[in-house]
């Protein structure tokens, strides 16, 4: 039988590294073996603000990637500043308070004059590179990936001129997604923001979302069909890792600024000064970038001392501190914002058999996979009490030789089972 041809229009997808990358670059592992070929269109010459070239090599030998030119602001803007340009593209930003003039001026650009996002420039010599491919190569059905949402304005017009199937694929939500505030938008961004936002949701024929938040949300503004793909985990080739000696808290990922939780500080502090042997073996280890306010959080409750600022690691690097760490830390926005927000490495987290530590604003959706997986405790953030009992828990259960996590339910999660429900849903 012959296989069914996918066009993949994404602009996160290896040597770039970070979470955005992981969905699309496993999809197209499994792909084939549905009988779907995958197609990857991207940027020749992106504007990654993470490369990790470990993960070219996971690229499947069965996936036809097409590349074309793209032109990005970053590129001139980090002639001013390279450091916050770098820092703005992740979305990083700075606290509001602590904004200087040229961050100020940053977001305002990049909120107010690149709508939906910087890379829109990239839609107009998209649409004609890719309609010349599809007519020649008889390609009916195509997937955009966003963010950045610019590339479903791809979609839009390849819909509109070759009446092509289209599915948009929504990693993170649009107008709602937490950073969306700090762009300093006036009121016309903001409306226009949301103007693309429904045509573009009212135009794909299918929409595909990471999160049951996300369809609800998206169930007010389409009558579309919304169907929910989690991200998940893969089986990953990592040597087995002894486990840390001291009693190592891990976030891996970016902690940004949003994300920094006082009560959790304030819990560290206390058990340091009620429990005479956790000074002797805590270590706060961060991986991945973290907000200067985060380290200024830490350094103001004189937890310096049990601080492991490891930094930026490839993908298989941080897949090896997630089996050797002795507890893991996941940490959500307290917004409303956030409930539809499922870190990528949640799944990765669930299947490394160390507990799982996660806070969030109450009612996250993944507040429902770490509970009823059993890998972990969920906090809201009103729940210091409950947090500094559960961790002193762990903390003994370390001290016996005893702390490990009793996972279930995890194979609905595996990258090859959802990347089976999406074959089947781009061929019906």
């Amino acid at each position: 039988m012959e296989q069914k041809k996918l066009l993949i229009i994404t602009y996160y997808f290896p040597p770039a590294g970070g979470p955005g990358v992981q969905r699309w670059l496993k999809f197209v592992k499994y792909l084939p073996e549905f009988d779907v070929q995958p197609i990857v269109y991207v940027p020749e010459n992106p504007t990654y603000p993470i490369v990790d070239e470990g993960l070219v090599s996971e690229i499947s030998d069965k996936v036809i990637v097409l590349k074309n030119q793209i032109w990005e602001p970053y590129q001139l803007a980090s002639v001013f500043s390279k450091n916050k340009t770098k820092k703005i593209s992740s979305g990083i930003f700075p606290q509001k308070k602590k904004q200087t003039f040229l961050d100020k001026t940053f977001l305002w650009v990049r909120g107010n004059l690149f709508i939906p996002d910087a890379r829109v420039f990239w839609v107009k010599p998209s649409v004609s590179y890719l309609e010349k491919y599809i007519q020649e190569n008889n390609i009916d059905t195509i997937v955009t990936s966003g963010p950045p949402h610019s590339l479903h304005l791809i979609g839009l017009e390849l819909q509109k001129k070759l009446n092509v199937k289209w599915f948009a694929d929504f990693r993170d939500p649009w107008t709602t997604i937490g950073y969306h505030k700090a762009l300093r938008l006036s009121s016309y961004a903001a409306k226009k923001h949301k103007n693309l936002e429904h045509k573009v949701l009212n135009a794909a024929d299918e929409i595909i979302v990471t999160s049951k938040t996300t369809k609800t949300e998206f169930q007010a503004i389409t009558n579309k069909p919304i169907t929910v793909i989690t991200n998940g985990y893969d089986v990953e080739t990592v040597e087995k890792q002894a486990l840390d000696s001291k009693f190592t808290l891990a976030h891996i990922g970016s902690f940004l600024s949003d994300r920094n939780p006082p009560f959790f500080w304030e819990v560290l502090v206390e058990l340091l000064q009620e429990v005479p042997e956790f000074k002797n073996h805590l270590e706060i280890k961060l991986i991945g970038a973290v907000s200067q306010e985060v380290l200024d959080a830490i350094k103001e409750h004189q937890l310096n001392d049990y601080l492991n600022l490891v930094g930026y690691v490839s993908h298989k690097e941080a897949v090896a501190h997630q089996r050797k760490s002795q507890v893991l830390l996941l940490i959500e926005i307290n917004s409303e914002d956030t409930k539809s927000i499922i870190p990528g490495k949640l799944f990765e987290y669930m299947v490394s058999n160390r507990p799982i530590v996660a806070i969030g604003p109450q009612g996250s959706d993944f507040a429902d996979i770490v509970t009823q997986t059993n890998t972990g405790v969920f906090f809201d953030y009103s729940e210091k009490a409950k947090l500094k009992s559960v961790i002193l828990d762990f903390f003994n259960q370390f001290l016996e030789g005893k702390l490990q996590s009793h996972g279930i339910g995890l194979q609905q999660y595996s990258r090859k089972n959802l990347t089976k429900q999406l074959a089947d849903l781009v061929k019906k």
